[in-house]
């Protein structure tokens, strides 16, 4: 997902170079959004793995 994200983020910039600020401002919307949900998945696996975790090693 977080490739994704990198991929919207390279479209917006090269669509901002050219001039298709309609394509930047969509291409740049969906990278913000693809990268929030990255970061919303990852904080809750690394709090699950450590939740589970501590559990394990007690």
């Amino acid at each position: 997902m977080l490739k994704w994200a990198f991929v919207f983020l390279l479209i917006a910039i090269v669509a901002g170079i050219f001039g298709f600020s309609d394509v930047a401002a969509a291409s740049a919307t969906i990278a913000q959004w693809l990268f929030g949900i990255f970061l919303v998945l990852f904080l809750g696996a690394l709090f699950i793995g450590l939740t589970i975790g501590a559990k394990l090693m007690s």
